[in-house]
Formats: structure tokens, sequence, C-alpha cells
């Protein structure tokens, strides 16, 4: 790894560790994923005060975390693709792109991030949308190469729209592992991967990349089996986690964070983040 790939990957990751709080839902062009993300300057403004150890942002927001004058905020961890996978209703055409084609990282190196993410969706009946992801990830890995920019891909194995309306998380261990995998070959410093439906497997995940994995949060979900779950994954070998809607559509952001950040910096489990929340 080159040293200035390194020293990124020293401002996300704490003694080993990562909480990045995703706040880039606005490129998925879906208004229930909006709910709680109406005010973003005072959003970031929380989640500067309670210090996760990253943020996710877009080029168009991020001025909102780098423009801040404090030396201790959170890294940042620019999201430079967008599709539309994620609406309830299946499009004609799916696709993934890149933000900015000709140079896919620039932005990121403008806004000093620490670290790119880009998705690599596996839909069920849609291999151009695959095939759209893979032309994705090999530009931009030659990109961060060039630069020493470490690079998150998000590996998405989902569900046929019509199970639940709108594309939803296939927990499948064969399936992520196998995704997963392919991510780790195409040059991953860092992946973003959906839990199992059976906790206990996702050691398997973790065998599969090779690199620090963080678990990707999806959907609002009841806290408590949120953190228990977080905890569960943590002792399979996750390194934290990439929480969005789950940390920024609860009431308490701010004690959800310091739950989380126990949890991955401490070593707690879900009961004692449970009561870290409930105090917090």
């Amino acid at each position: 790894m080159r040293l200035s790939t390194k020293a990124r990957m020293n401002r996300l990751f704490t003694n080993g560790g990562c909480l990045d709080v995703a706040l880039d839902h606005g490129v998925c062009n879906e208004p229930g994923f909006l709910v709680g993300l109406e005010d973003m300057a005072g959003v970031v403004d929380t989640l500067i005060r309670v210090k996760p150890d990253a943020i996710q942002m877009t080029y168009g927001q991020a001025d909102l975390l780098q423009g801040r004058p404090e030396k201790d905020k959170p890294a940042l961890v620019m999201r430079i693709d967008m599709g539309n996978p994620y609406n309830v209703q299946r499009h004609k055409v799916m696709w993934s792109l890149l933000q900015n084609h000709d140079e896919p990282i620039v932005g990121a190196l403008e806004m000093d991030a620490a670290c790119v993410v880009v998705n690599l969706f596996m839909l069920p009946d849609e291999p151009d949308l695959f095939r759209q992801c893979v032309e994705n990830i090999s530009k931009v890995r030659a990109a961060c190469h060039r630069y020493g920019m470490p690079l998150m891909i998000e590996p998405l194995v989902m569900l046929p729209n019509e199970v639940r309306g709108g594309y939803q998380v296939d927990g499948n261990a064969e399936k992520i592992v196998t995704l997963v995998r392919l991510a780790s070959e195409m040059g991953a410093d860092i992946i973003k991967a959906d839990p199992t439906d059976d906790p206990e497997e996702f050691h398997r995940v973790v065998e599969a990349a090779r690199v620090p994995v963080l678990v990707r949060g999806g959907g609002k979900e009841d806290l408590k089996a949120v953190l228990a779950k977080s905890a569960a994954l943590m002792q399979q070998g996750a390194k934290g986690m990439v929480y969005g809607r789950n940390i920024y559509q609860h009431s308490n952001p701010k004690a959800v964070v310091n739950a989380l950040m126990a949890m991955i910096h401490q070593g707690i489990g879900g009961e004692e983040a449970w009561d870290i929340y409930n105090n917090g």
C-alpha cells in the first residue's frame, strides 16, 4: 500500500475501527431516504460535535464538513457514483454512473477526502447494470492508485423488485461472499458489505475480503436489534459500520453514535451499547 493511501486510511481508522455515518442518500433520488436530512447543515453540525470517525457525503454537500475549521472533525468519505436501483418502481433502464467520468476522483482530491466509495450492484436480470459498475470500479481503481486514494467498494446483492417493492438486500451468504470476493479481486482497500442473514456466517465475508470490512446498515430498524446484530457482526471480524438511516432518522443521533463508537472502539456488547444509547 502506498504511503499516501496508508496516510488517508489512518484518518479513517482508529486502532483498526471505523464508524462512517452515511449522509449521501440524496443521490438515490428517493424521497423516503431524505427524511431526517432536510437540514443537512444541522445534521453535519451534530455529527461533528459527537465525532464519529467519518462522514460519507457527496461533492455537492462536502463543503458542510470540509469548510469547518475544527482540526479534529470526522474524515470525509466521498460518494462518487449514483444510480437508480433504490427507487420503488423498477426502471426500464437500470444504470449506475460516475459523477465525473473523465476525472472520477478529482472532486475527492479537491475536498481532501480520506476515501472514495463506489457501488457494485448485483440485481436479478440486470447484467448491463453489473457491467457498468465493473467499468466504473476499473476506472476509479486506476485513478485511486495514481493519487494514493483509498477505494471503498460497496457490493450489493439485491432481491427482485417484486419481492417487497423496491430492490431490497439479499442476505444470502453465498451470494454476498462471492460478490465481496469480486470486489477484493478488483482492488478494494475497504469493503462495505451487507450483513448475512445469519450473523454467524459473516466471518466468511471478512475472510473473502482480505481488507477491512465495514457493515452496511440499510433501512431504519429497531435500534436495540440493530445494536445486537452489530455486536454479533463485530465478533465475526467486522471493523465497524457504515450506517445512515439507522443514525440520522433516529430522534437522538448523538446517542446512537456514542453507542456505536463504544462498540467499535471499546469492544462493548449490544446490551451495553443499548445502555449507553439510553443514557445519551
